[in-house]
């Protein structure tokens, strides 16, 4: 089996900050033929247009495919996020001296790692949910994305962090000062997860005040100097505050294509993450009903009930965590992806941040526009949008939503109303 490291965050172990899903059952999934069912993503497009001879990917001598990759995948470089614990399968190319870098989009990510043989892709497919793809870092007449299935990800467990579905995990580790893993967080890291227990085992450019998070620092020892873990992390808590401006003084960052890793991308990265796995999680169970139902969407089973109403207060950003003052990253990525989607007809978007008291200022997702969150089945849509109504009009006051003033309610409505009002009336 050749290696699989994934999206230079993706990664075969637990602790990972960002790990490629896994599937099930020797890598299939009874509902969907995962392994062996075709691919309709962005990548899987690419690579069709590549073999008809369509698109051609230029090798950078210095970077391999990265550039190219990008470029013709639309993949900001903004949204790269720098990744120093050796949590792949290509620990070799990985330190807190050459971190790891991860770009992406709303349904693409995009890894690399200086001198690693392959890249690491993963895509979102609207019915298959995350698919993984590794790209040869080597000059060629015809580069090919290489899917992996079962073979490289059956050792890759995640049903209890991804839901048992194919998906991405954003984790925080503490790593020692050659970036080995020391200990692991409890799950995967989410909107709820409360910033100081965020970004071990990543560099963060940003201005964060006086916050305290776990980015941008090591333990002074190695992991084979500490004895007990556990009381040497007592002892010697990892913990940063602020963030910094640039990481010219932490590494050389002439080799990659920004000297940013985006405070502002690495939260819209957690909240992507977590959300992909809820929509895809949501339509398995669907798939996995027996007998498959077709009944109004009053009546969903309760399985398929719960995994959406999981999906809705995601969606709804419901037991996010709370901010202390206003986050700003270094890169161009904040005005970059608020630029980009539909705007209501008053100019307002749910890709607009608020990064002072909340993620976004709209609080619903962006990614109720996606392929992905469309391919639910029309029942599971109409759940939704039943509750969504209920919610935007003030007539749901359930605990769970009381996060969402009437203002916000109302420019939810509104925004939704003027740009997929669909989204309302499944």
């Amino acid at each position: 089996m050749k290696p699989l490291a994934a999206i230079a965050v993706f990664a075969l172990c637990g602790a990972t900050p960002l790990a490629l899903g896994q599937v099930q059952r020797g890598g299939e999934h009874q509902a969907i033929a995962y392994a062996t069912a075709a691919a309709t993503d962005p990548v899987a497009r690419l690579q069709a247009r590549m073999d008809r001879g369509e698109v051609a990917l230029e090798f950078d001598e210095a970077r391999g495919y990265l550039p190219a990759v990008l470029n013709v995948l639309s993949v900001p470089v903004s949204s790269q996020g720098l990744v120093f614990s050796r949590t792949s399968l290509q620990v070799d190319h990985i330190a807190p001296w050459s971190p790891r870098a991860i770009y992406f989009k709303d349904d693409v990510y995009v890894g690399w790692a200086q001198g690693a043989p392959i890249m690491e892709i993963a895509s979102v497919d609207p019915k298959l949910g995350a698919v993984f793809y590794t790209l040869a870092q080597e000059r060629s007449s015809k580069p090919t994305f290489e899917r992996e299935s079962h073979t490289c990800l059956q050792c890759h467990d995640s049903s209890s962090s991804t839901g048992g579905v194919p998906g991405f995990i954003m984790r925080s580790v503490v790593a020692d000062r050659h970036g080995y893993p020391v200990a692991v967080d409890s799950g995967a890291t989410t909107d709820a997860t409360p910033l100081g227990k965020r970004w071990g085992g990543w560099y963060v450019t940003g201005g964060l005040g006086a916050l305290e998070h776990m980015g941008n620092a090591t333990t002074p020892a190695l992991r084979t100097e500490m004895g007990n873990v556990q009381q040497y992390l007592a002892r010697t808590p990892v913990v940063s505050t602020g963030g910094l401006a640039e990481l010219s003084k932490k590494f050389d960052t002439s080799s990659y294509l920004s000297g940013h890793s985006d405070a502002v991308a690495l939260l819209v990265l957690a909240h992507q993450t977590d959300v992909h796995n809820l929509i895809t999680a949501t339509r398995y169970e669907a798939l996995k009903a027996s007998p498959p139902f077709s009944a109004p969407s009053t009546t969903l089973p309760p399985a398929v009930r719960g995994a959406a109403d999981r999906l809705l207060r995601a969606l709804l950003f419901s037991n996010a965590a709370a901010y202390s003052g206003r986050i700003s990253g270094t890169s161009a990525f904040e005005k970059e992806f608020s630029a980009t989607g539909p705007r209501d007809q008053n100019g307002r978007s749910l890709r607009e941040f608020d990064l002072e008291r909340r993620l976004f200022k709209y609080p619903l997702s962006y990614l109720v526009y996606s392929d992905a969150y469309d391919s639910l089945p029309a029942e599971v849509k109409g759940y939704l949008a039943k509750r969504l109504r209920l919610i935007v009009s003030g007539d749901d006051a359930s605990a769970e939503f009381a996060h969402l003033s009437p203002a916000d309610r109302q420019a939810i409505g509104e925004i939704v109303a003027d740009t997929k009002p669909a989204i309302l009336a499944e």
